[in-house]
């Protein structure tokens, strides 16, 4: 059995408004709204809704959130507030002792992260990475070494010894760039790959093929969301929505497939802010009974360790 997750950050379950949602009329796997009836899946799939907010007051926020996915623990509940942006350190400890990626390779399970990183971002964290016969890509300033922090969900991986990706992989097509298509990082001056969704989704399977457990990480829909911005929410959601139609459309017999959000965001861009609204969890695979019960977006984190028995 292997298991995929995709994750994209900041997509909840709007209403079908068109002058504020850039997922109504798109017709994409998470083009789901809470005023009208559920769209059909291909492949079989299953869509569930569940809670982000966990009951902490105040707007769920990525570094706590993706802390519960990557962890299976309800973290903003744990440490009583939501965290915006990168962990702090309640959060680094929950990663560094919970992460679900080091309860996997403990049981004996191996997992990556199809996501690529330029070397001097990894090298100045001070993350494990892959080898790389490139150069470092840019040299950062004082300030921004200061300003600089680890996401959690290279934290998650840092937390199971799993080494990061460097570009030198995506050239390889032994990786993705976040963005998928590689343009973003083009555009700033960063030597990768360009490619089609479909063609990442075959770089995707190919990097899967080496692991039990495999995770991609897609943010500029998320960005979009707070810029408000109607044109890069739709190229954003655009080249997401082609890629994980492809990774589902060639999910290997043996492999679940998980597409997930941390919280809402681009389906309300009335709004600068996070919302309050559901996120959907769509899964690709053989019955998974145990998936009826998913609550909150820690149940995502939480069914990949039972699909293996892990504690």
């Amino acid at each position: 059995m292997r298991v995929a997750v995709l994750f994209i950050d900041g997509v909840g379950i709007g209403r079908n408004e068109p002058a504020s949602n850039p997922l109504a009329g798109r017709g994409h796997l998470l083009s789901q709204f809470q005023d009208a009836p559920s769209r059909p899946l291909p492949h079989e799939g299953r869509l569930f809704a569940v809670d982000t907010t966990f009951g902490v007051s105040g707007r769920p926020q990525s570094a706590s959130n993706q802390t519960a996915i990557l962890t299976g623990e309800p973290a903003p509940a744990l440490i009583g507030r939501h965290v915006l942006g990168y962990p702090d350190a309640p959060l680094r400890e929950l990663l560094a002792r919970h992460s679900l990626v080091k309860r996997l390779v403990g049981a004996g399970r191996t997992a990556t992260f199809a996501n690529c990183y330029p070397v001097a971002y990894l090298d100045a964290l001070r993350l494990p990475r892959r080898p790389s016969d490139s150069a470092p890509e840019f040299t950062l300033t004082p300030a921004a070494l200061r300003r600089m922090k680890a996401s959690a969900s290279t934290l998650a991986f840092v937390a199971g010894d799993v080494p990061l990706r460097t570009l030198d992989d995506a050239r390889a097509g032994l990786g993705l760039t976040h963005d998928i298509t590689g343009e973003r990082a083009r555009s700033r001056s960063l030597a990768v790959p360009s490619r089609t969704p479909d063609e990442a989704a075959q770089v995707f399977w190919r990097v899967a093929g080496e692991a039990d457990f495999t995770f991609f990480e897609h943010y500029l829909a998320d960005e979009a969301g707070h810029a408000q911005d109607f044109a890069a929410a739709h190229a954003a959601l655009d080249a997401f929505d082609a890629f994980a139609r492809a990774v589902v459309a060639a999910r290997p017999a043996d492999a679940r497939v998980l597409i997930c959000s941390d919280h809402g965001n681009v389906e309300d861009l009335s709004t600068r802010s996070h919302t309050l609204n559901p996120v959907p969890v769509l899964y690709f695979g053989p019955p998974a009974p145990e998936l009826e019960s998913l609550a909150t977006v820690a149940d995502v984190g939480r069914a990949v360790l039972r699909w293996w028995g892990v504690p």
